[in-house]
């Protein structure tokens, strides 16, 4: 059994049609028809059902399918290893993060790692769905909520522990206050992130389990739009309070808020069966480095 001929038989499977397949591999639909009946002998099962100009896979070629592609991921891990043992310190590294991640975590840490090892090459993606899209192997890393039943395929890196707070407007009563309690969040004008949002989402479950509505008349996609809202007392908002510690954004003040504390976990994921190269591996060093500088420069903990 040959590679080459694993290769053929799921570009069939692909298409389910033998000359389309042909076509795909740019090679003749008798050399690819020759190759399958030299598979098929090896084997001593027939793969494919023909039914009159249409085929199936039968049952043993569906096995071979499922065992194939896993014998595809190995062989691109061991390119992929090879490729990044010649490089060490170049190639591309694929990140997924949540919005809104970026204002803390990576627009100064790419800046810093950048000029690093410049020979790397990083793309940075925020999207709601970076567990998926992590382990569908779209992306390399991704830095997420911890995830509650991971796939085994999953690998966790904890990161850090991050609560919420209210900002608010440094002139407001309640900006003298050093907590308040969540419900009286009911009696504040909110603005907020869209209901997709995972920070919208975090706060939502709260208030469900609270049985309280918050009122958010406005919106927005952006931090810096949402923060401005705040600094023109147009409402108040919740937003991570390691977030506005760093940032320090001028004529607003975190508030603690308590009973509860809105909280969440957030960790680093990747693939466990797929090659972590070089890239991957410094960019996760790098990001403990970072978060343990801002930790510090806030006076907060990792825990």
């Amino acid at each position: 059994m040959e590679l080459r001929q694993l290769e053929y038989f799921a570009a069939i499977c692909k298409e389910m049609h033998f000359s389309r397949a042909a076509e795909n591999l740019c090679t003749t639909q008798s050399n690819l028809s020759q190759q399958i009946k030299f598979l098929e002998s090896e084997l001593g099962l027939p793969l494919f059902d023909r039914i009159g100009k249409r085929i199936a896979l039968t049952d043993a070629g569906k096995i071979l399918l499922e065992h194939s592609q896993s014998i595809f991921e190995h062989v691109d891990y061991a390119k992929r290893a090879i490729s990044d043992l010649k490089k060490m310190e170049g190639g591309m590294l694929d990140i997924g993060i949540l919005p809104g991640d970026g204002d803390l975590l990576f627009d100064a840490l790419l800046i810093d790692f950048h000029k690093n090892y410049p020979r790397l090459s990083i793309s940075v993606t925020e999207t709601m769905d970076v567990y998926e899209q992590v382990l569908n192997g779209i992306r390399d890393l991704g830095v997420t909520t911890v995830p509650v039943k991971p796939d085994e395929r999953i690998s966790i890196i904890p990161l850090f522990h991050e609560e919420f707070a209210l900002a608010i407007r440094s002139d407001h009563p309640l900006a003298k206050s050093k907590t308040i309690p969540f419900d009286q969040l009911q009696q504040l004008r909110m603005v907020m992130f869209g209901a997709e949002h995972q920070m919208t989402k975090v706060i939502q479950s709260y208030c469900h389990e609270r049985g309280i509505v918050i009122d958010t008349p406005i919106v927005t996609s952006t931090l810096s739009t949402l923060l401005s809202l705040v600094n023109q007392g147009i409402g108040a908002s919740i937003l991570p309070r390691m977030l506005l510690d760093y940032m320090n954004p001028e004529n607003i003040v975190a508030v603690k808020l308590l009973n509860p504390t809105p909280s969440q976990d957030i960790c680093i994921i990747y693939r466990t069966d797929k090659f972590m190269g070089q890239a991957a591996k410094l960019f996760i060093q790098e990001l403990q480095s970072f978060l343990q500088s801002v930790m510090t420069h806030t006076g907060r903990s990792l825990g």
